[in-house]
């Protein structure tokens, strides 16, 4: 029976030695070349999502205008504080890329008689995002397009039914890039306050009376994260 006993043993001990394999040792090798591989795969994978609403202000203005009414050329100059409204959202991939896309709509009233310009548009956007303590920081850019209505009133409008002379309506399109740079604040792990300045660019159809300038934005942005 010893004989026996001592005999499996050293066949377990042999065959452990010649076949470290099928004893269950890995393939180091191997096992660094899948996690390598996988990591390589992982790099830009899809992370999760983020989106919301934000309001903005700011100061945007045009160039001078001159409109010719009835009783001759009249200089105008357009600027001030606008608000609105509008959102975005963001898909994140790997560490730091976030596609998406967002839109506004902007009102900036001025003028003696209310005149106002009411700029909308909207795009594709991307940024890369690093994070520093609690905050996440962003810079990118948004391409795409919009319009702007601008009405100029020169004088007291009534509440009738008369047509008023003293008006300029126009409204034209306009392919846009706005790059931007903000912060995210997190208030939870799914909920952030929002912090952005942008400047919105007319690449297409620049007109004198476009307003553009630095936009303040502030917002709560909602999320899920892998």
């Amino acid at each position: 029976m010893k004989k026996t006993m001592l005999t499996l043993v050293a066949g377990c001990l042999l065959s452990g030695s010649l076949f470290p394999a099928a004893a269950g040792v890995p393939d180091n090798s191997g096992a660094v070349e899948v996690r390598q591989e996988s990591d390589g795969r992982s790099r830009m994978a899809y992370r999760g999502f983020i989106g919301g609403m934000m309001l903005h202000t700011g100061y945007v203005c045009s160039r001078d205008i001159t409109l010719m009414t009835p009783s001759g050329p009249d200089n105008i100059s357009v600027g001030g504080a606008p608000f609105g409204v509008g959102g975005a959202i963001r898909f994140m991939f790997g560490r730091h890329l976030r596609v998406g896309a967002e839109g506004y709509v902007s009102t900036l009233t001025y003028g003696e008689h209310r005149s106002h310009a009411k700029t909308g548009w909207g795009g594709v956007l991307a940024d890369c995002a690093w994070k520093l303590g609690g905050c996440r920081v962003f810079v990118g850019g948004t391409v795409g397009g919009g319009s702007q209505t601008n009405t100029t009133i020169l004088s007291p409008v009534g509440n009738d039914y008369l047509t008023e002379d003293a008006v300029s309506y126009r409204k034209y399109g306009f392919i846009a890039v706005a790059p931007f740079a903000g912060v995210e604040v997190a208030v939870t792990r799914k909920v952030n306050v929002v912090f952005k300045a942008d400047w919105m660019l007319n690449v297409s159809n620049p007109q004198d009376d476009f307003v553009t300038g630095p936009r303040l934005y502030v917002g709560f942005m909602f999320g899920h994260l892998d």
